[in-house]
């Protein structure tokens, strides 16, 4: 079942066992387990560590990977493929005793928790979000035996998912209840586990010199040109790579011919570790206010000070903002064709946009579902023209233009999408079973009111050298008023909010 490159790769990994590795796994006659004992099979032929044996687990086909003797509570429920792959190899080298690459106060964290937490992640192999749960629930399993986690895959166990009304992955349940939807990082698991710590713990920081708001694109390279400098750096992050984490090839970052968003947040995270930076995660800023110091305060309560500070809060997906939006969000209405395309397998969707995302999007979800309806605003398409030949050409997708979204109609979750015919004024409704919202993003600016000044999209303006309205503070990235929402070019609008803070603390 693996080809030659990836068996290659994972010989390697397999190398790097520290301890033997037991292998249970549960199969019956279907297809499905004889896919899996087959993969196990092959597996277990490249390492003199990795045994297997039946077993009878919660659910059939699955297996779990254990220390001889030991249950560790790590469960994969169908074939751990796809984007999954490589949770199944980091399973098997932190089962085997090999450390994980995790701060050590996080690990603290995790062994202190105490009670029985049976964790469950239903997923899709396609989904690039879904990894980071997977791997952290796997970890917290490894590192507490009160902790245990059994990965699913929905395609695997659609009866399950159908039972459960999962239209949206990753979708963990804790003890049986719904946890949570949607990517979450390990620190994000745990802090919902543990008590918050206090507010004091970043009250008592010494000033920073440039404090950074934001650890996407613009936020990592700010941090690393103005800790590069020697001065005394911080960073505030809801989570590293920011919009990045969403989205799945990237194939115009010069010099690399293709990347994944969590790949290269992940790279950022590590670059910005490399440098003497105070970094500060799961915390998002609501006040700034320029005093003596310019004062940022966070939703904790606490209160960083600094003497520059560079605003690098990103953006996020546009809602449409029509009744049944909010109401049927995971139920039916999506934001990721990557990540949740596949539960609609066999279903009629809609895309809301014509642009690139959501051409994109209608394409790739024509190969999964029965049929696409796309939804422009306008009298035309905006995607690039190759994508929209692409678009036409597929046999199950209809184009309606001069379409405004109405409402989203549901009871517990979609049933169709009222439209108006923008040419007449009439409303039309389609009955589908899933909507995409693909309508670009707005500013994560909100939080700033009048602080500084902001254009009527809500972009922060800057000028030439990043510097906004309230002196001493700097933007950069998808926050600002730059006319390009390009990788790229955030991170050299970071470098240069880096620079002019530094500029600026040399002249005042």
């Amino acid at each position: 079942m693996l080809d030659a490159d990836i068996k290659q790769q994972l010989n390697q990994y397999l190398q790097l066992l520290e301890g033997d590795v037991l292998i249970k796994v549960s199969a019956e006659s279907d297809a499905l387990s004889k896919d899996m004992l087959a993969f196990l099979d092959e597996l277990a032929g490249m390492s003199s560590r990795i045994t297997i044996e039946q077993a009878r687990l919660e659910r059939t086909p699955s297996f779990s990977v254990n220390r001889v003797g030991e249950e560790t509570g790590v469960v994969f429920a169908g074939i751990p493929l796809g984007h999954e792959f490589t949770s199944l190899v980091l399973a098997l080298l932190q089962v085997s005793g090999r450390a994980p690459k995790v701060e050590q106060n996080v690990i603290d964290q995790i062994k202190s928790i105490k009670g029985n937490y049976v964790f469950e992640s239903y997923i899709s192999l396609s989904c690039h979000n879904c990894p980071d749960v997977v791997q952290a629930l796997n970890l917290m399993s490894v590192l507490n035996p009160g902790i245990s986690h059994t990965m699913i895959d929905g395609a695997a166990f659609k009866s399950e998912v159908e039972s459960k009304d999962i239209m949206a992955v990753p979708t963990v349940y804790l003890n049986g209840q719904f946890f949570g939807s949607g990517r979450m990082s390990l620190e994000e698991i745990v802090a919902k586990l543990v008590d918050e710590p206090d507010a004091s713990e970043f009250n008592d920081k010494e000033p920073f010199d440039v404090l950074v708001i934001g650890g996407g694109p613009a936020g990592a390279s700010s941090a690393i040109y103005a800790a590069r400098k020697g001065i005394r750096t911080g960073i505030v992050a809801e989570r590293f790579g920011g919009q990045v984490m969403d989205t799945l090839g990237i194939e115009n970052f010069i010099s690399v011919k293709h990347t994944e968003g969590p790949k290269l947040a992940a790279s950022l995270e590590e670059h910005v570790k490399q440098y003497n930076v105070d970094i500060m995660k799961l915390q998002r800023a609501k006040r700034l206010e320029k005093k003596e110091l310019i004062e940022v305060e966070l939703e904790n309560g606490a209160v960083l000070k600094s003497k520059t500070v560079i605003l690098s809060t990103g953006a996020r997906w546009r809602n449409i903002g029509v009744p049944g939006e909010a109401e049927f969000k995971n139920k039916g209405v999506a934001y990721c064709p990557h990540c949740d395309g596949p539960l609609f397998a066999g279903k009629h969707v809609a895309v809301i946009g014509g642009g690139n995302s959501g051409v994109e999007a209608a394409i790739d979800l024509a190969g999964i579902v029965s049929h696409v309806t796309v939804l422009e605003y306008n009298d035309a398409l905006k995607a690039d023209s190759v994508l929209q030949d692409r678009l036409y050409s597929l046999p199950n997708v209809t184009v309606i233009k001069n379409a405004q979204t109405k409402e989203i109609t549901g009871t517990d979750k979609v049933n169709g999408i009222t439209y108006v015919e923008r040419e007449t004024g009439e409303d039309k409704h389609i009955e589908l079973q899933g909507v995409f919202v693909q309508i670009g993003l707005v500013p994560n600016t909100d939080w700033l009111g009048d602080s500084v000044e902001r254009n009527r999209m809500g972009e922060i303006v800057v000028d030439s050298h990043g510097a906004t309205s309230m002196p001493g503070v700097f933007a950069a990235g998808d926050c600002t008023n730059s006319p390009y929402k390009q990788i790229i070019i955030s991170m050299g609008s970071g470098a240069t909010a880096a620079l002019g803070a530094f500029d600026y603390l040399i002249r005042n």
